[in-house]
């Protein structure tokens, strides 16, 4: 059943058109991640979903419920989470989660209950009246995604995650959102730069470029729709045709005096290939990733507009207000 659906989703900023038309449909439970480079339309969309800023047309609900009609039953269904901390650092964790319950109504009969829950869910209950400016970086976000989740909304949105987390940090923080939104049978909604997580990590993906989705799929799907492995030659006269023609390459590109070279099976025909190309330099093998994939449907990798750059969604959102003015 689907927690989450849009129908011709759109969204002006003046002459501005963020989002095209976005049609989806997001099953309760899932872990699903939209991706797109810088003002493709994503944060836009992510938005209207939280009810951030009104659709310019079209239809997105949450749980049954309008996202503009009915935002504060929308507000009640959903959990957030920011690129940018949001914690009061002058709180113990346990009070940053006692402030939350209250702005929620959590009544108070289960809301201590609930609190340790969350707590305990995020290994933070030995620490949770100590006060969040003495925790880690990885600590504040364990307890910014249990503060997300604490009033049990049907559907948690996180943006970038684990940006600026170690690895070690960042494998145990995909942990404990995996855990939660089993636990909870809650949906997650996700933006995130690092691809090798989304294609781990997620059920499925959406990319979006332009304001209107472009692809939608498991990761492995995407993948493999590219048509193989791909190979990376060097060589200073390498016959393209010939190559081109050869029934088990898929695709050939050339990028800075390197061939790029898609080919299905390439343990079995990488000797043939090779044979077919004199003086050959070098050669790299290699599987095919999700990044791939955005790469041949954008035209360029997702890092080249690094979240880094991009500010929060808040933020961005407020730029293309003032620029649609």
């Amino acid at each position: 059943m689907a927690i989450i659906e849009t129908r011709s989703l759109v969204k002006t900023f003046g002459k501005i058109q963020a989002v095209r038309g976005i049609d989806l449909a997001i099953e309760s439970g899932e872990i699903f991640g939209l991706l797109g480079p810088n003002g493709a339309g994503k944060t836009t969309t992510i938005g209207m979903l939280c009810t951030i800023i009104r659709p310019t047309s079209g239809q997105g609900m949450i749980a049954g419920f309008d996202v503009a009609k009915s935002p504060t039953q929308v507000r009640r269904k959903v959990g957030i989470v920011f690129q940018d901390p949001t914690l009061d650092t002058i709180l113990t964790g346990r009070e940053n989660l006692q402030l939350h319950a209250r702005l929620y109504g959590i009544p108070a009969s289960v809301r201590h209950l609930w609190i340790d829950e969350m707590l305990a869910l995020v290994d933070l209950r030995e620490r949770a009246d100590d006060l969040t400016k003495t925790y880690s970086g990885g600590m504040r976000r364990r307890l910014e995604l249990a503060r997300g989740l604490l009033h049990r909304p049907a559907v948690l949105f996180l943006d970038e995650p684990t940006l600026g987390l170690d690895p070690q940090t960042r494998a145990r923080t995909w942990e404990y959102i995996r855990k939660m939104a089993q636990k909870e049978n809650t949906t997650v909604v996700l933006t995130t730069h690092y691809m090798e997580e989304a294609e781990a990590m997620c059920d499925r993906i959406g990319i979006i470029d332009a304001g209107r989705i472009i692809a939608l799929d498991t990761p492995q799907n995407m993948i493999d729709m590219l048509g193989g492995d791909i190979v990376a030659v060097r060589a200073p006269r390498p016959p393209l045709e010939t190559i081109r023609s050869l029934p088990y390459v898929s695709s050939l590109k050339t990028n800075n005096g390197e061939l790029e070279i898609t080919m299905k099976s390439a343990h079995l025909h990488l000797a043939e290939l090779l044979s077919l190309i004199p003086q050959v330099a070098s050669v790299e093998m290699r599987k095919p990733t999700l990044n791939d994939v955005f790469i041949k449907l954008t035209g360029r990798d997702i890092r080249e507009d690094g979240a880094e750059n991009n500010g929060s969604w808040v933020e961005t959102i407020a730029r293309y207000k003032q620029r649609g003015k």
